[in-house]
């Protein structure tokens, strides 16, 4: 029986030996690459932190302390100290562990997070409210009161957030200890100046006289003399690695370090220091990520968060150059965009694009190398790439932001006011649209169309296939009157159509994707925005012998095709809409806006989409069951549907049916 599966709780750490805590460590690195080559998940992240994790939980106890993660997604180690080891076999899936912090799972995990910057805010928060409670540590007055620690990349580290958090954290006047994991990397190299800062103190190695760093730090931040009390009774390892000029100093917070992230006893040591400081600080950890193994060391973008993989020589994990072979199930979206993008960039010099630290994940790697004048990886800053792009708009030239569906959230008042208010032509291609699989409910792209939809002039598409995607950013290359997003899922392009020519997108135009079917003769009508298209059609086969059913491509959630709307509800076809979004605000809910703005009665229409509840990491084929968005669910909407239709011609038709439809 391995270490690790002696452990039923963090509590047993604190009674074992170096050497215990080492094989521990081991333990733990197996048991994530073997399971994640099984099931996919973050991998390099978490391989990076797992001495760091084993030392903050030999250190603290966070039954009673609080422990608050950036992103999240560095968390199986945790996971796998707090009693969770028997979900790890079920990773990503609704029967096993959640890939990112999950306080259903466990009360060792404060909130479900899955993006960056938050942990700070959120730490500061609960100090603040453990203090409010005068259940917060005290070394004078309640030293057995709550700790409060918050683990945060150098990456993460520069986001708007984080930095409003810091700002922040320098004015409490209790314990509060930010863990800087310093691995060089976010998903891919960080970006920006303060990186460049980082990469400088790691090579320098340089620390000044523990006394003078310390009186030099004094001396210049905010609440100097507080800090200087509580400097004389800090730890004398502590003291002697705090940075003099340190760029935190400029927040109020001492910072220590960098110390060696993958050293348990030099962790501890500091740590236990840290447990016992009465103010905020700032402990900079140097670590590896992927660390533990050839492959995901020198390749950890690629292993950042790979799909499941084989490995070539299953009994020689550490060995240098074990072949690792990543699964692939077809092209993807992703693969689809970057294609497209490096051709378009190719043709149109105007054309320039960005990502938020998400080059390998957009597709934009080949692009960012192929034109490194023209596209830029801004890092972790959803909200500064939008405004940049709103600049690089305002200059003439044509900007695609290539952002993360649920990252989007991020950035949306800077798309209502530097690009949407300008009148601007943003482009936004927004990957890992809809249901996303495994990464759950923290990384679902399921608001996109309620956001953008109320930005006036706004041309919101979705793309179904490849040939479609293509020509949605054909299109929005030359659309100028205002901000243009096309959505798209984290799945394989289908080759349904593939054969068939794909007509250009043109402002709020549907396609018809069936046969030509007069509209009046059919039994009912799918009208799906995105890749539900695809199932829409399977369905229509699936029914072809009971029902005549017509499919469209609605290609546009704004503008609607309202002559189409006004066409099937005129002719009294029951409408189903589909869409792999919420319900609440999306697609389906512009149809039956339009159905009221052309008079005409919309009760024989049916909203198919994300009900407006969580649904939590699975497959995406599940999680499409459970919406009911999958070929099944639309198959049963349209026998709900069909059978609703009047067959008495005679009967009235509602207002403004007497209209002539117009011909499609």
């Amino acid at each position: 029986m391995s270490i690790l599966e002696t452990i039923q709780s963090p509590a047993q750490l604190k009674g074992m030996s170096v050497e215990q805590l080492e094989t521990l460590a081991a333990d733990i690195r197996a048991a994530i690459v073997r399971q994640v080559a099984h099931s996919g998940g973050h991998l390099a992240p978490n391989l990076g932190v797992v001495e760091l994790t084993i030392a903050l939980h030999a250190v603290f106890d966070f039954a009673h302390d609080r422990l608050l993660f950036d992103v999240g997604h560095q968390c199986y180690p945790h996971k796998l100290l707090t009693g969770r080891q028997h979900l790890l076999p079920g990773l990503r899936t609704r029967s096993g562990m959640a890939g990112f912090p999950a306080p259903s799972e466990s009360p060792y995990d404060l909130f479900a997070v899955g993006h960056a910057g938050t942990g700070i805010s959120t730490a500061i928060g609960m100090a603040r409210g453990d203090t409010l409670n005068g259940e917060a540590y005290d070394p004078r007055t309640n030293p057995d009161g709550r700790r409060v620690v918050t683990l945060i990349g150098d990456a993460s580290i520069v986001n708007g957030v984080a930095m409003e958090g810091l700002n922040n954290a320098g004015t409490l006047k209790r314990q509060f200890l930010v863990v800087l994991n310093d691995n060089g990397m976010s998903i891919s190299k960080p970006q920006g100046a303060l990186s460049q800062y980082f990469d400088r103190l790691r090579l320098s190695h340089i620390y000044a006289d523990f006394k003078k760093g310390a009186r030099g730090i004094l001396r210049h931040v905010p609440g100097g003399s507080m800090l200087e009390e509580a400097y004389h009774r800090m730890g004398e390892a502590t003291k002697a690695m705090i940075s003099e000029g340190s760029w935190f100093e400029h927040f109020g917070l001492v910072t220590v370090g960098p110390i060696d992230g993958h050293d348990l006893p030099t962790l501890i040591e500091f740590l236990s220091e840290a447990r016992e400081f009465d103010r905020p600080m700032v402990l900079h950890v140097k670590t590896v990520k992927g660390k533990g193994y050839d492959f995901s060391e020198k390749d950890s973008s690629r292993f950042h968060s790979p799909p499941a993989f084989q490995l070539a020589e299953e009994d020689e994990l550490l060995s240098e150059g074990c072949r690792v072979e990543l699964r692939t199930d077809g092209h993807s979206f992703t693969r689809a965009f970057g294609e497209t993008m490096l051709g378009m960039m190719e043709r149109d010099p105007l054309v320039v694009a960005c990502t938020a630290a998400m080059p390998d994940g957009t597709g934009l790697t080949s692009v960012l190398e192929r034109f490194p004048d023209r596209a830029w990886d801004t890092g972790i800053c959803e909200s500064h790439a939008m405004d940049m792009m709103a600049g690089l708009a305002r200059a003439g030239r044509r900007p695609f932001f290539a952002v993360y569906c649920t990252f989007l959230q991020r950035a949306f008042d800077q798309a209502f006011q530097e690009v949407a208010l300008q009148g601007l032509p943003v482009r936004l291609c927004l990957d890992r649209a809809g249901l996303v699989g495994g990464d759950g409910a923290v990384h679902h792209g399921f608001c996109d169309i309620a956001l953008l939809r109320v930005l006036p002039d706004a041309a919101i598409m979705a793309a179904i296939d490849e040939p479609s995607l293509r020509a949605a950013l054909e299109f929005m290359r030359t659309y100028d009157a205002g901000l243009s997003s096309v959505r798209y899922p984290r799945d394989t392009v289908s080759a349904r159509l593939a054969s068939e020519p794909c007509p250009p997108f043109a402002l709020g135009r549907a396609r018809r994707l069936t046969s030509a079917c007069p509209v009046a003769e059919l039994d009912a009508a799918v009208l799906a925005f995105g890749t539900p298209a695809i199932a829409a059609l399977e369905a229509a086969d699936a029914l072809t012998d009971e029902y005549r059913i017509g499919v469209w491509d609605a290609r546009f959630a704004k503008p609607i095709d309202a002559d189409l709307v006004a066409e099937l509800l005129t002719a009294r076809v029951p409408v189903i809409t589909v869409e792999d979004h919420s319900i609440v605000g999306g697609f389906g809910s512009a149809v039956l806006e339009a159905a009221q703005a052309l008079g005409l009665d919309a009760s024989r229409v049916t909203r198919l989409g994300i009900p407006d509840l969580w649904i939590h990491q699975d497959s995406r084929s599940r999680q499409l069951a459970e919406a009911g968005i999958d070929a099944a669910g639309i198959a049963r909407a349209v026998r709900a549907a069909a059978g609703t239709r009047p067959t008495d011609s005679t009967v009235e038709s509602p207002a403004r049916a007497s209209v002539e439809p117009p011909v499609r």
